[in-house]
């Protein structure tokens, strides 16, 4: 994780806290009016008059420029605690895959390390009252795709979600839990402990600000950012008239990838899978075929990072996965350079690469999906990484 200066955050954000807090300002108003302003500081410091130009409501206006400041207070002090965050959509560690979404948040809070929002993840979901069959799937599933370095990301509500959240952690893996609150309330209240589980070893998530209560129409909403940090949804159990059926939707209309496992004609909680089968969602009986379908889309989002990061590369330059294997041995990018010459032969812990590397850790775990999925690395049990193939072994054809 990152450090940073506490203060020096909160200054920063203080303009953000004010907007977000202004009602009935959603993501996207707010996006649009900071785009206009030149910036979320210029928006909560424009005249009336100047707001009023821009259509801005009296009461939005009036919570932009007369802010409660009992509740800005409180938003500044957890935002200066360790391991809270605030990201917002014009800094350079807002999730790309979320910010290029329909309706993207302005900002989101994290409660944990916000770097493993960059990191390639899917989405567990399903039920809220699954079968045991499906809570063994689930968990089978999960744990699988959590040892193959995918983050699994859910919505922490009962079932089918606090099921894959745990199968993560028990597999020493990363889990994401995108709520309908606030980041700082749980819900429902069984999950507490969870959630603090979670907080410690992976990410809470909300664009919520401090304080809101569950509501129903907040998890729709909540819904969308599940399946817009994700890779590719995976729908466990669902009846037809669940709510994972709109959140499996709302990926396909993200360009986002969707699975279903089947089950038995007589599992009333099979049907809402057996009907995405038939809208067009791949069926799939194990993660070597999740795997082999998200590969392109990962190795964009690496490849994405690998931009970000190389020196001197060209704006916009998005190289594909489909261009072959490379040779980090010899290719230019001292990035790749540095994360090679950590590895070996012997699996290695990713905390042992980030420190000897000296890469962030989002950096790390885009660069070893691109070159687990490429055939260069291994990866083990426990998040530990090596070199593919005995020592030796001539290195593999580049392009």
């Amino acid at each position: 994780m990152r450090a940073a200066n506490p203060g020096i955050a909160v200054t920063k954000h203080r303009s953000w806290l004010i907007a977000l807090r202004a009602p009935g300002l959603g993501g996207a108003r707010l996006l649009e009016l900071a785009d206009r302003f030149g910036g979320v500081d210029n928006l909560v410091a424009a005249s009336p008059a100047a707001l009023r130009q821009a259509k801005v409501p009296d009461e939005v206006a009036d919570a932009l420029r007369s802010p409660d400041q009992d509740r800005l207070q409180m938003d500044m002090d957890w935002l200066a605690a360790p391991g809270h965050h605030l990201l917002t959509a014009d800094c350079e560690w807002f999730p790309p895959l979320l910010g290029s979404i329909p309706s993207p948040p302005a900002a989101l809070f994290v409660a944990g390390d916000p770097d493993l929002l960059w990191q390639p993840q899917v989405a567990v979901i399903g039920s809220r009252n699954p079968t045991a069959g499906g809570r063994d799937n689930a968990r089978d599933f999960a744990l699988e795709l959590a040892r193959r370095d995918m983050a699994i990301t859910s919505g922490l509500a009962a079932g089918i979600d606090s099921v894959a959240h745990q199968a993560a952690l028990d597999a020493d893996g990363t889990t994401i839990a995108v709520l309908g609150t606030g980041v700082d309330r749980v819900y429902p209240a069984s999950s507490e402990a969870l959630a603090g589980r979670i907080r410690q070893r992976g990410a809470l998530v909300s664009e919520l600000p401090l304080g809101t209560p569950a509501r129903r129409a907040h998890f729709p909403s909540r819904n969308r950012l599940i399946s817009g940090l994700s890779l590719g949804v995976l729908v466990v159990e669902a009846g037809l008239r669940s709510g994972t059926l709109i959140t499996a939707r709302m990926a396909g209309n993200q360009g986002r990838e969707v699975f279903a496992l089947p089950g038995s004609i007589h599992n009333p909680l099979s049907k809402g899978c057996h009907r995405l089968i038939r809208d067009g969602a791949r069926l799939v009986e194990s993660v070597d075929e999740i795997m082999q379908e998200l590969a392109p889309l990962a190795g964009r989002l690496a490849d994405r990072l690998r931009g970000e990061l190389a020196a001197g590369e060209a704006a916009g330059e998005d190289p594909a996965l489909e261009s072959g294997p490379i040779d980090p041995q010899l290719d230019p990018d001292p990035e790749y350079r540095k994360l090679w010459s950590c590895l070996g032969h012997d699996p290695k812990p990713v905390d042992r690469i980030i420190e000897q590397s000296g890469l962030t850790a989002r950096a790390v775990s885009a660069m070893l999906l691109l070159l687990e999925l490429r055939g260069l690395v291994e990866a083990h049990p426990g998040g530990a990484f090596s070199r593919r193939g005995a020592e030796g072994d001539p290195p593999p054809p580049v392009g």
